[in-house]
């Protein structure tokens, strides 16, 4: 399985016969791999539209991708278990396991899983299917994508560029990578992906399209719900990641502005969630200002704030005037760009020194090029020392250096310094990869090296005398328990760093 996923990561999409060409495995093992990977989100099969301009090809031919960020999202499950069961209930959390470990499952599935072994089972089942019903509503549950969508490949040609001031609006531009493609071709639509449906003809093929279906209230629990063993559900990443970005924007807000700020910024993101078209919006769902202090009054800290202290905050959070609508909107992208800026500045700090970290500050701060002595002196730095940390900064790829002759009376050459803050991100993001991958593969080595102390009871591991003191097979389980937490909390801290990068 390992070995078919990294062959897709590296080649990308292939056929069937050209994944077990290049993995050298046998047709069955291949075709058990696509399917446990599948099953678990990490690989999505589709028909390349391409194949069918060629009227005399008689068959069709299936492509398997692998997706990157539901591979990357198992590290975050136990952050997603936090949130449903924080959020909602820990029955909730049960429900939402079962479909982190399994995949894909249908609600009968679900049911008999819960009451497997267990006394009660109509109980149960009761609370399953109304932890299921909160999962769905608060979109944390989706149904699975199209098992096979038909898909263009090919890339569309970019419009003519638009004159200068032009006011047209927008065109709608195509996904940029042939995963995000396919994926937008598999997910079912808005009006059934978080709905349970209910059919009195047609088949499950035919759903999104048929006249004759009936859709059943999510919270509605009387009338049973029809095909509960056909339809299956998988967990909904895309929101998942969309709480962490607000809880990260809140919490930047709360430490750079005040509780006020947050607790506005908090009633914005979820009066609006539900209305969001994707993860990165760069700027929030417009409210008018009646409608934004209805909602800060829900919370027990906004009941306290009058309708000018919600003007000043949203002027701190950079409204100050209104829209054209009599609405705010909050820049989103500033507030994450700011605090990609302080984990940059973080590392810098860490790596070069405080010296460094001045200059790179005054840099990105700046976003213009500097000269090396102007740099010296704005950042309080020994005009020596500059020129040192500049080198060692361009050269670790955290700063870009163009060089300037001018020639009058006589030549001079000057060394113009600037932080390109997409490339650095770019750049920083690659070495968390690799710092999150080898951190992956120590803890795997740590596990594999002590992996006899499994099977020993945990009486023998745990010290029972007196007088504390341990044997040789304790202490070994005390150092490997100590390992693992150091490395796994490290690791969860790092794939905070991430998803700053990558998915925020």
């Amino acid at each position: 399985m390992l070995k078919v996923c990294e062959t897709l990561f590296r080649k990308g999409p292939l056929s069937l016969g050209e994944i077990i060409r290049c993995t050298e495995l046998t047709p069955e093992q291949v075709k058990n791999s696509l399917l446990v990977l599948v099953q678990h989100n990490c690989v999505q099969a589709y028909v390349p539209a391409d194949q069918f301009r060629d009227e005399e090809e008689s068959t069709v031919t299936v492509e398997y991708l692998a997706l990157f960020d539901n591979v990357i999202h198992r590290l975050r499950f136990p952050k997603f278990l936090e949130i449903a069961k924080r959020q909602l209930d820990d029955e909730c959390e049960k429900v939402l396991d079962g479909l982190l470990r399994d995949g894909r499952l249908t609600l009968k599935q679900m049911v008999e899983r819960a009451v497997q072994g267990k006394e009660n089972p109509g109980a149960i089942e009761a609370v399953v299917r109304g932890s299921f019903h909160k999962l769905l509503k608060a979109h944390y549950v989706e149904r699975c994508p199209a098992p096979e969508p038909v898909v263009s490949t090919l890339i569309k040609a970019e419009p003519a560029p638009r004159k200068r001031g032009s006011k047209m609006a927008k065109k709608f531009e195509a996904p940029e990578t042939i995963e995000q493609r396919v994926m937008e071709a598999a997910l079912p639509g808005e009006a059934i992906r978080f709905a349970v449906i209910e059919y009195t003809g047609g088949n499950a093929d035919r759903e999104a399209n048929s006249d004759d279906t009936i859709m059943v209230n999510v919270g509605d629990n009387s009338g049973g719900i029809a095909n509960e063993g056909s339809i299956l559900w998988r967990a909904n990443f895309e929101e998942f990641i969309r709480h962490l970005r607000h809880k990260l924007l809140i919490e930047n807000e709360r430490k750079r502005l005040d509780d006020g700020a947050a607790t506005i910024l908090s009633a914005i993101l979820d009066a609006t969630k539900n209305v969001e078209k994707k993860v990165k919006i760069e700027k929030s769902v417009p409210l008018s200002l009646d409608s934004i202090f209805t909602e800060v009054t829900k919370n027990e800290y906004g009941r306290t704030m009058t309708i000018d202290r919600v003007r000043a905050s949203l002027v701190q959070l950079g409204c100050p005037q209104r829209n054209l609508d009599d609405s705010y909107s909050i820049d989103l992208k500033n507030i994450v760009e700011m605090a990609r800026n302080e984990e940059v500045e973080s590392i810098v700090l860490k790596r070069f020194g405080g010296d460094a970290y001045r200059i790179f500050r005054l840099l990105s701060k700046s976003n213009c090029f500097l000269e090396t002595d102007k740099i010296a002196e704005l950042a309080i730095v020994d005009k020596k020392e500059a020129p040192r940390l500049l080198y060692k900064l361009w050269k670790d790829n955290y700063l870009h250096m163009e060089k300037l002759v001018v020639t009058a009376a006589k030549q001079s050459r000057f060394m113009l310094w600037k932080v390109n803050k997409p490339v650095l991100w770019e750049y920083v993001l690659d070495e968390m990869y690799h710092a999150a991958l080898n951190l992956s593969l120590r803890l795997a080595f740590e596990q594999e090296k002590d992996e006899d102390l499994l099977h020993v009871s945990r009486d023998k591991l745990t010290p029972t005398d007196k007088s504390g003191e341990v044997n040789s097979v304790q202490k070994r389980y005390l150092r490997l328990r100590d390992v693992l937490f150091l490395m796994g909390s490290s690791l969860m801290k790092l794939d905070d760093a991430l998803m700053l990068f990558h998915d925020f």
